[in-house]
């Protein structure tokens, strides 16, 4: 199996950090060069201490659920001869107490939109099936607890 890395960096500068009252701000280094500003979400560290225009943990983990479940439906489909022509996800991750009382991000639903080109596109079951299996093969999802929906639309 293939090993995946990301560089975190964070810098003190000249904040006390004792006092808490710290900027949360830092990069995301990934190795094909891509450097995404990250931050503490602004829902539980409060501006200026979080940046909310940068990319928070929870925001991250709901994208990084709805990118794998794309990519895997795509592949899916285009083996099946399906061409899609757009596919759009508004997903959204509910963070709340899990069963043993913690916080974590309990669900995830996924509501992709695919647009499949004239003439090309399955039927509504051949299409729910897609996104199951896409869901089944999923390494994100199969790497977590949480709950992942999928609530697609053609």
């Amino acid at each position: 199996m293939a090993n995946y890395t990301a560089e975190l960096v964070w810098e003190r500068g000249s904040q006390p950090l004792v006092d808490l009252k710290f900027s949360r701000r830092h990069e995301i280094r990934f190795d094909g060069g891509v450097v995404m500003p990250a931050s503490a979400s602004p829902h539980v560290v409060r501006p200026p201490m979080s940046d909310p225009a940068a990319v928070d943990p929870e925001e991250a983990f709901v994208a990084s659920l709805a990118s794998c479940h794309l990519l895997w439906f795509i592949a899916l489909a285009a083996q099946k001869k399906f061409i899609v022509d757009r596919y759009e996800d508004h997903a959204e991750g509910v963070l709340g107490r899990n069963a043993e009382g913690k916080t974590a991000m309990t669900v995830v639903t996924l509501r992709p939109h695919v647009t499949f080109a004239a003439g090309a596109a399955p039927d509504a079951a051949t299409f729910e099936a897609l996104h199951h299996k896409a869901h089944e093969e999923c390494y994100i999802a199969n790497s977590v607890k949480t709950e992942v929906r999928c609530e697609p639309t053609m």
